[in-house]
């Protein structure tokens, strides 16, 4: 009986909207917080760093970002790939050319940038949708590969092409460069992914959130009864790619380092962003978190259990991830479209009401 309320009585509208309704909910939240900031930060390892947390927490920021587009405004986006591309050399221009300024400064007006970019190519959406926007988005991420290795001033004229962080402090602390301690990468990491879940948060749960479902769950019903398609569809390009931008940036400078872009940017990973959302669940932003931590452990789990203790190939476990996630999005797409959120929302709810079955 410790998972329930006494009863369903709300006296004003924040009462009734509040992100977390029962008390054990709220523990659990703040719970959760204490062990990411207060505990984590001095027992992770560089290993656990590189292999699961860091990567964990870009990807959920990359998820939040394509979810608003995609699960909260109904825009199909396989440009999430050429987005964070733009990011990440967007960082790499303003860490070169302004090295005094602080990092995070940076990282912030990396998205900014990506956010002018993904709007631009956001314009077709005011004339099309579905499957044709889907073409055009990834026309952008095409586009914008193609871009970045063409153009040699995108990355100081490099001879390898590749573009390189240089080493950047945070209060005194390495965060950028061969010489970062693991603890000051995930806790910048960690900074940007509160920061960008609070604001998509309060984001969907105003108006500008109700405009997104309004245009998702039918255009021409929404502009009959005032929402103005064009600032909606733009403001959600112009959020999910700030969002995206920002992990596009991270994963430039704090996770890899040094990047090429058609091997860090490509289509594939405009699919594995999309794929978390399918899987964690579209229109959440707990699902962004849960799909971004599923696709992240997945490798490491089949690698511990397929190599190490069965003695597999790598080769062969490797196969087994894609059949493992496509054969998972096919059963999500059909089963439960709305994905591991909602499974953990019906649990959530049984709970609550048991032992009756009503």
């Amino acid at each position: 009986m410790f998972y329930r309320e006494a009863g369903d009585f709300k006296t004003s509208y924040v009462a009734d909207s509040q992100t977390f309704p029962l008390k054990l909910d709220k523990v659990g939240f703040w719970v959760t917080m204490m062990v990411a900031w207060g505990v984590i930060p001095f027992i992770i390892t560089d290993y656990w760093a590189s292999a699961l947390l860091v990567p964990f927490l870009i990807y959920a920021i990359a998820a939040i970002g394509l979810n608003i587009l995609t699960g909260y405004c109904g825009q199909v986006s396989l440009g999430t790939g050429g987005f964070m591309a733009v990011g990440a050399y967007a960082c790499y221009k303003l860490m070169t050319s302004f090295p005094d300024v602080n990092i995070l400064i940076h990282i912030i007006l990396s998205g900014g940038i990506t956010a002018a970019v993904g709007t631009a190519f956001g314009l077709p959406s005011l004339r099309i949708k579905g499957f044709y926007l889907a073409v055009a988005t990834l026309a952008a991420q095409f586009f914008l590969v193609w871009l970045f290795n063409k153009v040699s001033w995108f990355y100081n004229y490099s001879a390898s092409g590749q573009i390189n962080a240089p080493e950047r402090l945070v209060a005194g602390f390495a965060v950028t460069g061969p010489a970062s301690p693991a603890w000051a990468q995930y806790l910048v990491c960690l900074f940007f992914v509160t920061l960008c879940a609070v604001i998509a948060r309060n984001l969907t749960r105003g108006s500008v959130g109700r405009s997104w479902m309004a245009i998702r769950d039918m255009d021409i019903a929404a502009e009959i009864i005032g929402v103005n398609p064009l600032r909606a569809k733009l403001s959600a390009f112009a959020v999910s790619s700030f969002f995206v931008g920002i992990a596009g940036a991270l994963f430039f400078a704090v996770y890899l380092g040094a990047v090429e872009v058609g091997e860090a940017f490509g289509i594939q990973k405009s699919f594995l962003v999309l794929f978390m959302i399918i899987i964690g669940g579209l229109g959440s932003i707990f699902g962004s978190f849960a799909g971004a931590a599923f696709l992240v452990l997945l490798p490491v789990a089949l690698k511990i259990v397929g190599v190490d203790w069965l003695g597999w190939p790598t080769d062969l476990v490797a196969h087994f991830q894609l059949v493992i996630v496509g054969a998972l999005i096919m059963f999500f797409l059909i089963k439960e479209p709305h994905g591991l959120a909602h499974i953990w929302g019906l649990a959530k709810e049984k709970l609550r009401r048991w032992p009756f079955p009503y």
